[in-house]
């Protein structure tokens, strides 16, 4: 999944993509540790793709906490 894909989601729909993907993430160990995997790559995707997650979702958590910072600055100047 593209970032820029990620960034058009809402927060509770990154929420869940995360979910979904930790939960592949898990699924892939899992088959690796039993001999089933054949695609090796496919955990580092999928390692990948959590971090982007994880990644938009901070952003978006920095975004609001300047939001408000600024908002009690101006409070405070009034």
């Amino acid at each position: 999944m593209l970032v820029r894909e990620i960034r058009s989601l809402g927060t509770p729909d990154i929420q869940k993509k995360l979910e979904d993907a930790r939960e592949e993430y898990f699924n892939l160990r899992f088959q690796r540790a039993s001999g089933q995997l054949e695609d090796y790559n496919q955990i580092r995707k999928a390692r990948r793709n959590i971090s982007r997650l994880l990644t938009v979702l901070r952003e978006r958590e920095i975004a609001e906490w300047i939001g408000d910072q600024e908002g009690e600055a101006r409070e405070g100047t009034a």
